[in-house]
């Protein structure tokens, strides 16, 4: 199968479940957003070493905005409940509380499991915190240099799906470099899915396990163009550079909806080969046919 002169390979992503929170933050101005952003959902990448994997959903226009307010919806998952809801209250307290006039809003529905945020946060107010309700939902709020750090109490956690992925193959490292821009630019129009990775790609494409028994994951030497004829390549034949996009949605159409939109945004005429990474259907159990995703998601 071709998407001009671009090889899309018969193959497969893996995918697994996490647990998902969405946090809506709002701030001031978009200069304090953006700083909030950055801080909040770094060093998040992958969960094989970072307690969570995050990154910015989408802005939110002005009559979505909870107060007002420039906002962003920000998606963090985790492996579990409880690991989600322990990084999420490290971040928010580190990241959100210390950046000037933000302030912290639940965007799931009420009725999904809870875990605490500013119940556990109020206690940097050392007994000077107040709580205050607003309809069924409670905020906390905690005084501050410049005021108040507003908190919403609890978050919602649902499932989701981490690891849907896409490898893209060129000659040359600038069209790999280009075609991973177009895609992850691509996908940044759609809800409900984050690319977590720097830039949104992953030089440094994984496998599950190690020849070294401390590691959970290594090197995928199956792509990697410097270990051709020493082990078996799963790169095209004219392909000496490889990138990993991986995606995280909030469900399986946010996924395969983004994948299918970063194949065909991402096969720019000099990309040779556009594949997947996946590990014989023992990591996970939703498997996003790249052919398949084509065929079922149309632009």
């Amino acid at each position: 199968m071709q998407l001009g002169s671009t090889w899309i390979d018969d193959t497969y992503a893996e995918a697994f479940r996490l647990r998902y929170a969405r946090l809506i933050v709002t701030a001031a101005d978009d200069y304090w957003l953006a700083a909030a952003t950055r801080a909040v959902t770094g060093y998040a990448c992958s969960i094989i070493a970072c307690d969570a994997e995050a990154g910015p959903e989408r802005r939110l226009p002005a009559d979505q905005s909870p107060d007002g307010r420039p906002a962003v919806a920000l998606l963090f998952f985790g492996f579990s409940t409880a690991a989600l809801g322990a990084a999420l209250v490290k971040r928010a307290g580190q990241c959100l509380m210390t950046c000037p006039s933000t302030a912290v809003y639940d965007g799931l529905p009420e009725s999904a499991e809870r875990i605490p945020l500013g119940q556990m946060l109020r206690f940097f107010g050392d007994g000077f915190q107040k709580s205050k309700q607003i309809a069924s939902t409670r905020y906390w709020r905690i005084p501050v240099m410049d005021g108040e750090f507003l908190c919403v109490e609890s978050v919602g956690v649902e499932k989701g799906i981490g690891g849907g992925n896409i490898i893209i193959q060129a000659d040359q490292q600038a069209t790999v470099l280009a075609a991973v821009r177009q895609a992850v630019q691509a996908v940044a129009e759609l809800p409900g899915v984050i690319t977590p990775f720097p830039g949104g790609a992953a030089r440094s494409g994984s496998k599950v396990g190690s020849r070294y028994q401390k590691l959970r994951a290594s090197t995928a030497e199956a792509f990697c163009p410097t270990l051709r004829g020493r082990v078996a390549s799963r790169l095209h034949p004219a392909a000496n550079h490889a990138c990993e996009i991986v995606f995280d949605g909030v469900d399986e159409t946010s996924v395969g909806r983004a994948m299918a939109t970063a194949l065909r945004a991402g096969a720019l005429p000099d990309v040779v080969a556009l594949s997947a990474g996946n590990y014989g259907g023992n990591l996970g159990k939703f498997h996003f046919h790249l052919r398949q995703l084509l065929a079922e998601y149309h632009p």
